[in-house]
């Protein structure tokens, strides 16, 4: 008997009638043979909603008091579907997240999955039930609840496919499925039929929004097939998969963009080693992010060659969130290690193009800079793997940059593989 993991997104179960859609979807599946355990997000809203009212109640709330709050969100989901799924005649289970054997680290808000005991699913699932888990939730070693941070419902699922061994983990979105770039910002996007793992990750890491990056890498390490489809439709959506040769043919598979970014740079800071160590470990012990580094190398005029007396200006890209906070650490961070100035910016973007092709195929970084050029448009940053690269613009150029550089890589066309 296969077995499916179904994933809903909080669009795909924002009211009744939507999650009574879902619950048929699952039942239909269940009753064509396979073993069904669906994992659910808060209804859409629910989680701002929820802390809302924390922040209402307390300017900084407690991080164990908000997962506790913010928990009972999918809560909700599981045990309205649990009752849609009763009302169509067919045995089901609800379950939270640590009564489906979730266990976590301590980070409340960004805890990490440690293991799951799927034994009691296991247990409902022989009986003939439909197991629904709640998503983005566990528990710790203390017994508290905790939350896996924006996304994590992903993660949920495709943990719970591992422990279970399931055949597919279908994610369902409010998308057809894995498109070349956002087709709200460029309508000759197309969808992909299949994409493997690296491609999505590097995607997810770079502002594609339709899978939680957590959730790709897990799925990577373990092999899992993810089908991301439609909630509201029977069509076929896009296979993440391990690569094959197909997907080495073209050179850029995907275009993605963020402008959710910020700069800072510490101007002339005395060069010395270990000096990038002090800076990136102050970001590190605050749990910033930290992407994208530049570091230049100068040299006072009058100084003598050696390694004496040398400057470098030291710039890197943290998620625009932690702006503020690693701005003033930077500040305090200068003074000490005396950096001339430190500068900060939060009206970047960055634009990236993704394809394992690009292992193979030469010339892909000149193709990307002179379509940007000839929209006059100037880069401040690059950065590198062998699967991607990476530009920061201005903000206000991000989405005509999408544009250029899918034209300029030919996507617009039917994508295979």
């Amino acid at each position: 008997m296969p077995r499916i993991i179904q994933k809903y997104g909080g669009s795909s179960v924002a009211n009744i009638e939507l999650i009574r859609a879902v619950a048929r979807r699952a039942v239909a599946a269940k009753r064509e043979g396979a073993d069904v355990v669906v994992v659910l997000s808060a209804m859409r809203g629910e989680t701002d909603r929820l802390i809302g009212l924390a922040n209402e109640a307390c300017p900084d709330p407690d991080p164990r008091e908000l997962d506790s709050l913010l928990s009972t969100g999918e809560q909700t989901s599981v045990a309205l579907f649990a009752l849609a799924c009763q009302a169509l005649g067919e045995k089901v289970k609800s379950f939270l997240g640590h009564q489906a054997g979730i266990k976590t680290d301590d980070v409340h808000g960004k805890a990490r999955i440690l293991e799951i005991n799927p034994a009691r699913l296991k247990t409902e699932l022989a009986k003939g039930r439909v197991c629904v888990v709640a998503g983005f939730q566990g528990q710790d070693r203390h017994g508290d609840v905790t939350t896996l941070g924006r996304g994590g419902s992903d993660t949920t699922a495709v943990a719970l496919a591992v422990a279970l061994e399931a055949d597919v983990c279908e994610i369902y979105t409010d998308v057809e499925g894995i498109y070349t770039t956002d087709p709200h910002v460029c309508d000759s996007a197309q969808k992909m039929d299949k994409i493997c793992y690296e491609e999505m990750l590097e995607m997810s890491s770079l502002g594609a929004k339709v899978m939680e990056i957590r959730s790709v890498e897990l799925a990577m390490n373990y092999g899992v097939r993810i089908h991301v489809r439609h909630a509201h439709s029977q069509s076929t959506g896009t296979i993440i998969c391990e690569e094959d040769a197909d997907m080495e043919r073209t050179p850029v598979r995907g275009v993605t963009h963020s402008v959710n970014e910020a700069r800072i740079t510490l101007l002339k800071v005395p060069d010395h080693p270990g000096v990038a160590a002090t800076i990136l470990s102050i970001v590190a012990k605050a749990g910033i992010i930290v992407d994208m580094i530049i570091q230049n190398h100068s040299e006072p005029p009058g100084t003598d060659a050696g390694g004496e007396g040398l400057w470098t200006d030291f710039s890197f890209t943290v998620p625009a969130a932690d702006y503020e906070n690693a701005l003033d650490l930077m500040r305090a961070a200068g003074r000490e290690i005396g950096a001339a100035e430190v500068l900060g910016d939060n009206n970047i973007a960055k634009v990236s193009i993704v394809g394992v092709g690009m292992r193979n195929h030469a010339g892909v970084a000149t193709v990307m800079f002179q379509a940007l050029a000839k929209e006059g448009i100037n880069l401040s940053m690059i950065s590198t793997s062998e699967i991607k690269i990476s530009c920061v613009i201005e903000k206000k150029y991000a989405e005509l940059a999408v544009r250029a550089l899918h034209g300029a890589f030919k996507l617009g066309g039917p994508i295979h593989g």
